[in-house]
């Protein structure tokens, strides 16, 4: 089987800002970010057949909700929800779309709109469903236990432990990754 070829062809963000900072929304966010990206490979919203909407903290179809806005209404739009990984997902998505020979332009995009102080509780806005998370914080209590911190941060320190274990990862390790994309985050 021959690989379609995949190219990024244009980039664009908005500035990061403090929660609160700007009176804001996602689609905002949305419109500021796809304008600039559009700009920068001359394309036009026409020239896009499907499109990718990652985001962790919102409803379902804000991706509908933020692309509508600006005149994507007859493609697909699909709402990718994967925590930290959802940009990588849609872009992911993106591409194996391009690859199947069902489009030839796709728009990757994304937001978040995200509350002041540490990620306490991921499952804030729902009441009465399981917790997505809840087998992993079994499983972490039961290796590691759990401490009076925020549930994401320690997620991410057990994942480190558990990789440190298993492969013999050391901290310095882990200190040059922080160091690299320190240089990287300050652009963001």
């Amino acid at each position: 089987m021959t690989k379609t070829k995949c190219y990024v062809v244009g980039v664009g963000m908005t500035k990061f800002e403090k929660p609160g900072k700007r009176d804001w929304d996602y689609p905002d966010m949305v419109k500021e970010a796809v304008n600039k990206a559009l700009d920068d490979c001359k394309l036009k919203y026409s020239d896009v057949q499907q499109a990718t909407v990652g985001y962790l903290f919102g409803g379902t179809c804000c991706g509908q909700r933020s692309l509508y806005e600006l005149g994507f209404t007859g493609i697909p739009i699909y709402n990718v929800n994967n925590a930290c990984a959802s940009g990588s997902s849609g872009v992911f998505l993106c591409k194996q779309i391009l690859e199947s020979g069902n489009a030839d332009c796709v728009l990757a995009c994304g937001f978040e709109k995200m509350a002041a102080g540490s990620l306490e509780n991921m499952n804030a806005n729902v009441d009465d469903r399981a917790i997505s998370v809840d087998k992993h914080i079994e499983v972490m209590s039961n290796t590691f236990g759990l401490q009076p911190a925020p549930i994401t941060a320690q997620m991410f320190g057990n994942a480190a432990l558990e990789h440190m274990q298993k492969y013999g990862t050391k901290r310095e390790h882990f200190a040059k990754i922080a160091y690299k994309n320190h240089l990287h985050s300050v652009h963001n």
